[in-house]
């Protein structure tokens, strides 16, 4: 249950995708230097986290709750897995219904035997344009355990690619797009593309913000003006994406606090108004968490 204040709605409070990478910055797993920027983004009204670190990501939910605990940051946790070439072995050895079985009791018993329970299912992704047989697998199960929960999902797109085929794949398995996130889509740039998606009645997320060594952030303002000026700035939703030692500020990095400290004033230079950024930032998250 997410308490009234801004949300950041895709990131990661510890996450280790090192082995795969081989990078050690990619282990990100610094306590005091998260728990420092938490408590930064609590003194600007930052009362959520939506933290969709799953398996095979390196989780540490005892780390996690420590963070909150320390922070005030209320953390929203996740289930499911993330994409092919970080999938854990279960995801190739076992059958879909097994795969949903897994990602049930994190939503009913509780992760890692905790009791935290899974609020969400993500972030569940497709590959470079290619969606691969085991990513198919995993989607399906997550219908299925979406199906039995009524848990909203949230997804990664690879640079922005197949975001329209994952709407699809939802409608056909009749799922309410009304509980999916597209996410990553403004790595692709192409508003019509963007468009596209809300108008099937899903979000997308404006999830990389910052990273302009993908897409520069005034093209994303750029897009943000479009939606709003159309009226569908309330599919929106903002995070950063964190998931290096090198992204937090002790590093040099932006930190978590450049969205509301640059991008947020960017956007009002760029036309956006007051109401459409409280959306995007407080109601739109509740409304796609409540349902």
């Amino acid at each position: 249950m997410l308490k009234h204040g801004i949300t950041y709605m895709h990131e990661h409070t510890t996450i280790d995708l090192s082995e795969l990478k081989c990078n050690e910055d990619c282990q990100l797993d610094v306590f005091s230097e998260t728990v420092k920027e938490y408590k930064k983004l609590y003194d600007k009204g930052v009362r959520n986290i939506v933290d969709v670190t799953n398996f095979g990501m390196g989780r540490n939910i005892p780390f996690v709750q420590k963070v909150a605990e320390e922070s005030g940051i209320n953390i929203i946790y996740a289930t499911g897995f993330y994409q092919d070439k970080f999938y854990p072995i279960q995801v190739f050895r076992e059958s879909k219904e097994q795969l949903a079985e897994r990602m049930l009791r994190e939503i009913r018993e509780g992760i890692k035997g905790t009791e935290e329970k899974a609020e969400i299912i993500g972030e569940i992704g497709t590959s470079y344009n290619n969606w691969t047989e085991a990513e198919k697998k995993v989607f399906e199960a997550v219908v299925m355990v979406h199906k039995e929960t009524n848990k909203p999902i949230t997804t990664h797109t690879s640079l922005g690619t197949l975001g329209h085929e994952q709407v699809e794949f939802f409608k056909k398995h009749g799922v309410d797009l009304n509980r999916v996130i597209i996410g990553h889509v403004d790595l692709t740039g192409d508003f019509d593309y963007i468009l596209k998606i809300i108008k099937e009645g899903a979000y997308v997320e404006f999830d990389t913000i910052g990273k302009e060594n993908y897409m520069p952030d005034q093209v994303r303002a750029d897009i943000l003006k479009k939606l709003q000026d159309l009226g569908y700035i309330d599919r929106v939703l903002l995070s950063m994406d964190i998931t290096r030692k090198s992204h937090l500020e002790y590093q040099g990095g932006l930190g978590y606090s450049f969205l509301l400290d640059h991008f947020i004033p960017r956007l009002q230079q760029t036309g956006l108004t007051d109401h459409s950024i409280e959306k995007m930032l407080i109601k739109n998250p509740i409304a796609f968490m409540e349902g």
